[in-house]
């Protein structure tokens, strides 16, 4: 149980890191450590994480249920009549 709440600690650490670049791979890595250390426990967590960091975290939209538009350079959606640019 102690290496399985090291595990743990270990994928929140990585989850602690902010870095733009790497907010696909950390999430991947998360997700990955979190399904394998249900499924195999501690050695399936530190596989999970690694499988998870190669193949990456989900797409995170910006924008939900509406749809997109590009005026010049700037992308927008339209939200109770008025323009919001992200």
């Amino acid at each position: 149980m102690h290496r399985f709440v090291l595990a743990l600690a270990a994928a929140g650490a990585l989850a602690a890191v902010s870095a733009s670049a790497l907010a696909g791979p950390v999430s991947g890595a998360v997700i990955g450590a979190g399904s394998g250390a249900v499924v195999a426990g501690p050695p399936g967590a530190v596989v999970g994480g690694v499988i998870g960091a190669v193949v990456g975290g989900p797409d995170i939209h910006y924008y939900h249920h509406h749809r997109a538009y590009i005026d010049g350079e700037r992308h927008y959606y339209i939200s109770h009549h008025h323009r919001v640019y992200y």
